[in-house]
């Protein structure tokens, strides 16, 4: 596992300077009404998943607090994201602030981390292939199901289209990954005025086979709740999510991914920033003042 607390984060690609204009095209286009939806909703999301994907190309970092409950665990860290990938420190486990001893062991573990770039860029890599899976799963959305428009519903930053989902059969999936789709349906949340994808609320109706770096099956049953908001300057990240799904791996390996994320307080940081002057803030007695304040919140 690794051993940072790195989110699957569904909505990040790295996008081409077409898409980028074909972003800004759509966002000018006047809005579709409501009963154009209804109509079809298949073209909302296929600007939403590529207004996704084209998203992150010039996206500004940010530093974030993450509360995980999962496997028995509840901590909570500080996150700073940069271009050589996230950096995390400790600040809280099972609702307590750590002692001492398991304080100095997070910062000695910051300090091996900066002598040994390596780790950071064995880390980041994988980040990256999660990143490139996840943006296959977006890019393949309006394909994979069929969708209804269920009405108007109150979002974090304005009105969302709601639409439900289930199976399309003719959906061929690409990869392994893509597998999942045909046992799933749920409900999609669109906003309104720009166009992203603010709830994904899944369950699986059958089981279903994956392929997410090993082979398995995901048992009939399980869910998976994604919610994400514009946090500042049209800057959409994750800030909900929920995993309740079990399974098998490799025949015989029994799975359960229990998981419960919530992220707050998003500050910017320098687009420049690599991991080394993350860590240096994460380091820093100005961060220790911060991340106590931050857990009285």
């Amino acid at each position: 596992m690794n051993p940072e607390p790195v989110r699957l984060n569904v909505y990040c690609v790295l996008s081409s300077c077409l898409a980028v204009l074909l972003s800004a095209s759509v966002a000018n286009a006047a809005q579709p009404n409501a009963s154009s939806i209804a109509s079809d909703p298949v073209p909302l999301v296929r600007r939403a998943a590529h207004n996704e994907l084209a998203s992150s190309g010039g996206a500004h970092p940010y530093r974030y607090k993450l509360h995980k409950i999962d496997d028995h665990k509840d901590t909570t860290k500080i996150i700073v994201e940069t271009h050589d990938g996230d950096v995390a420190r400790l600040i809280q486990a099972d609702g307590k602030p750590l002692t001492p001893d398991a304080d100095k062991t997070e910062l000695d573990r910051l300090s091996n981390l900066l002598a040994h770039p390596e780790i950071q860029a064995h880390r980041h890599k994988r980040e990256q292939e999660d990143s490139n899976r996840a943006n296959e799963m977006i890019r393949v959305l309006p394909d994979a199901f069929l969708y209804h428009y269920e009405g108007m519903m109150p979002g974090p930053n304005g009105s969302c289209y709601r639409l439900s989902f289930k199976p399309n059969p003719q959906f061929d999936p690409p990869d392994r990954e893509a597998e999942v789709y045909h046992g799933m349906a749920g409900e999609l949340w669109v906003d309104q005025g720009q166009e992203r994808m603010v709830k994904l609320d899944a369950h699986l109706i059958d089981d279903v086979n994956f392929g997410w770096g090993i082979l398995g099956k995901l048992y009939k049953g399980g869910s998976i709740l994604v919610e994400q908001a514009d946090v500042g300057d049209h800057h959409w990240e994750t800030i909900h999510l929920k995993l309740n799904l079990t399974g098998k791996a490799l025949l015989f390996k029994s799975l359960s991914f229990q998981t419960i994320e919530d992220a707050t307080d998003f500050t910017p940081v320098p687009s420049q920033w690599g991991y080394q002057q993350a860590i240096k803030l994460l380091q820093s007695n100005e961060f220790n003042g911060q991340a106590q304040a931050e857990l009285h919140r």
